[in-house]
């Protein structure tokens, strides 16, 4: 039997961000695919360059940042100052919506307004139920309705009553009544993302950096993980077993459950599935904007971004992204007519020739964050950590985060870990 000190399940951000930084070559990264990168991939076509979805990143620790560009091509990092807004009635809106209701119509301005100032803030003083309450009691009932609802449910293809209040975390862009107030005036639409890098070559260049440090044989592709006998600490593949004295997996929260055997509910492990098509055309379309929100039921996309505004290239480069339930059949050239004539009532397509496309489906995600959800990740989690195993990364911690937030969490347990060895 095969063995390791350091078991790594999964060749993408969290299991390559722990491999650079245990501190040890007795290590072993089983990858099922056969290109690293998770669902961090790029696809590089026709000319046009587009990853998997839109993967922008936003750094708050200036030693990671430093650490990936020291490993990549000099000049390969664009520093965008970010663009985006909302479609909303045929014009444009800025984001974040509750910051710009001084941009609606002034019927529609006055009703967000009027329901701004009179919300509901709860009278009982109890905390909000859930996420969508949340939203009605801070912002109201028309700030709610014409953009944070129906987007938010068109994204998470779920009743956002069933999220937990604090779902998103810190990516959401609260702001109370004297920041929408003042905003009329003085402009200040800052979000964690106000500024984003992006890599010439995609975000795989970011990937590749993290690979720079690891020997191709550390890496087995097209291996995947089966079942784990924690109590023995061996975990079969589709072509071996490998004892293991500790094992790092980034694969979702779920199928760990499954593969380990451990007890769990999975009813209260839900999310949703996104297909996002990359479309390439012929020509410039809309200026200057990166991302774009469509709230909108008409549309049967939630948003859509422009990579030929990050590069500065000649010719319209899209990803459109569709939110579906975790069950839900994708009807992928249904959906590929619906969205290039939503495109075109949406005013984005104006006779241009589709000339490139790729389309792939993300499964799981965006994770449902529940208050459920949270005890039982916190539960297995600590259980699984008795035997040697750890779950981390956006699907393994079964969270909400950001790529670099995976960095960080594989690099603290990695130091952690080494530290104890």
């Amino acid at each position: 039997m095969d063995q390791t000190k350091y078991l790594i399940v999964g060749a993408g951000v969290s299991g390559l961000s722990f491999a650079n930084f245990v501190g040890s070559d007795d290590y072993l990264i089983l990858e099922s695919d056969t290109e690293i990168g998770g669902f961090c991939k790029t696809v590089v076509q026709d000319g046009f360059v587009w990853d998997y979805s839109g993967h922008f990143f936003h750094f708050k620790h200036k030693d990671m940042e430093t650490y990936l560009l020291d490993r990549m091509p000099q000049d390969e990092v664009r520093v965008i100052q970010k663009e985006s807004a909302v479609r909303y009635r045929d014009g444009f809106v800025d984001f974040p919506f509750q910051k710009n209701i001084h941009q609606l119509p002034q019927d529609e301005f006055i009703e967000c307004l009027y329901d701004l100032y009179f919300k509901d803030e709860g009278s009982d003083g109890s905390a909000p139920a859930n996420f969508k309450e949340m939203l009605y009691r801070k912002f109201g009932r028309g700030i709610s309705e014409k953009f944070l609802i129906p987007y938010n449910e068109k994204l998470y293809a779920t009743d956002l009553t069933r999220l937990d209040t604090d779902a998103m975390g810190r990516f959401f862009p609260y702001a109370d009544v004297a920041d929408i107030i003042r905003n009329f005036r003085q402009t200040n639409n800052t979000s964690y993302n106000s500024t984003f890098t992006y890599p010439r070559g995609g975000a795989i260049q970011y990937v590749r950096a993290l690979k720079h440090e690891v020997p191709d044989h550390k890496i087995s592709f097209q291996e995947g993980l089966v079942s784990v006998d924690l109590d023995r600490r061996v975990a079969t593949t589709t072509k071996r077993q490998i004892r293991f004295e500790k094992l790092i997996s980034s694969t979702p929260f779920p199928r760990l459950m499954k593969m380990t055997g451990l007890p769990h509910n999975p009813a209260d492990l839900t999310w949703n599935k996104v297909l996002v098509f990359n479309l390439g055309f012929d020509r410039k379309g809309w200026e200057k904007l990166h991302w774009v929100y469509f709230p909108e039921r008409k549309y049967c996309f939630y948003r859509i971004g422009f990579y030929d505004n990050i590069f500065n290239t000649d010719r319209m480069s899209l990803y459109v992204e569709l939110g579906y339930p975790a069950d839900a059949t994708v009807d992928v050239q249904g959906a590929r007519t619906q969205v290039l004539a939503d495109l075109t009532t949406a005013g984005v397509i104006q006779g241009h020739q589709l000339v490139s496309e790729h389309n792939i489906v993300l499964d799981p995600a965006y994770v449902h964050i529940t208050q459920q959800s949270m005890a039982q990740v916190q539960q297995a989690r600590a259980a699984l950590a008795e035997h040697g195993v750890y779950s981390i990364g956006r699907y393994g911690a079964w969270t909400y985060c950001s790529i670099e937030d995976n960095m960080i969490e594989a690099r603290t347990l990695a130091r952690e870990l080494a530290s104890l060895a």
